[in-house]
């Protein structure tokens, strides 16, 4: 905020200052001898004569116009003969901080994509940030013809070419259709770099640009939702089992006999399960010998109970075996 007043006449303020304004220009018939000028935090204060910069100051203060705003303003004929006549000047007042704005695409973005002949209707919505850098640029371009500039004067602007840009980005960027977030940061890059551009001329800068979020038609979000529910699971098997033991552990911790019993019943079916594969596997494999034949293991006398390894007659008492 700054102001222009002298001992003479009544104070001129910027009492337009609104926090969302870029510049405001201020103007009046003539400064004065005793005139001061006063510059708020992050604010500049821009002489300017003619069309022309003069002097520009970026520290905040009280100034007295003769004593300390003059010896740097000498090349102005005004200024050198000391205010005997007044001068006629303007003063551009600049909000030098960084302005966040939030965006959102009014309409869906049909993107290209292959499983949809019409494409894939997206949404999306985030922030950029932006301030001013170079004040000839600004004063040549915008403040020559106007006298104030608001962000949302920018934002109309910006908004007026991001579809195309979007467009541009994820289709570039975007390595899953379905998984734009993944590339979020990629995509940003490329509009920032190409939103700059667009700003340059008019003394502004880009200093960054975010998107938050991909919004999908319904549908389209739903597949997405089973995709990733499916992805997460993986393994049906170990799932159950991990859902057993999670019904088990709520029934133990609420007392509910039901899902214990229902926990208990599914492990023992499966522990049965086990089981009887086991002996299939035993059945199919171990009743054969290396040569195929089947396994024969020892005899015992039935006299005398002597083990006996295929003999005919028992060696200890001589009854005989086969």
């Amino acid at each position: 905020m700054g102001l222009f007043g002298n001992q003479f006449s009544d104070v001129v303020e910027w009492d337009e200052f609104r926090e969302d304004m870029i510049f405001w220009k201020w103007h009046n018939d003539e400064i004065k001898k005793g005139s001061r000028l006063i510059i708020r935090p992050g604010q500049d204060a821009i002489f300017i004569n003619n069309g022309k910069i003069e002097g520009i100051f970026e520290d905040d203060g009280d100034y007295d116009i003769e004593s300390e705003i003059v010896p740097f303003l000498s090349t102005l004929k005004g200024f050198r003969f000391g205010f005997n006549s007044g001068m006629r000047v303007e003063v551009l007042f600049v909000n030098t901080k960084e302005f966040t704005v939030r965006w959102g695409t009014q309409n869906p973005i049909n993107i290209p994509a292959p499983q949809l002949p019409g494409g894939m209707p997206i949404r999306a919505n985030g922030t950029f940030q932006f301030k001013v850098n170079d004040f000839t640029a600004l004063i040549d371009k915008i403040a020559g013809i106007r006298d104030s500039y608001l962000v949302d004067d920018v934002k109309i602007r910006i908004t007026a070419i991001l579809d195309q840009l979007l467009m541009k980005w994820i289709t570039k960027e975007g390595k899953d259709m379905f998984n734009l977030q993944a590339n979020a940061h990629e995509i940003g890059k490329g509009i920032s770099d190409d939103l700059n551009m667009e700003l340059m001329d008019d003394g502004m800068k880009i200093t960054g640009f975010q998107v938050m979020s991909f919004n999908y038609p319904k549908e389209i979000q739903d597949m997405i939702n089973k995709n990733a529910s499916h992805g997460m699971v993986g393994d049906v098997s170990k799932y159950q089992q991990i859902s057993v033991a999670d019904a088990m552990a709520k029934g133990n911790s609420s007392g509910s006999g039901s899902a214990a019993d229902m926990a208990g019943m599914m492990v023992g079916m499966n522990i049965a399960k086990d089981m009887m594969d086991t002996m299939k596997e035993s059945k199919s494999g171990g009743g054969q010998t290396a040569g195929g034949g089947s396994a024969q293991g020892p005899n015992f006398c039935p006299n005398c109970g002597q083990k006996n390894e295929g003999a005919k007659f028992c060696p200890n008492c001589g009854q005989k075996l086969a």
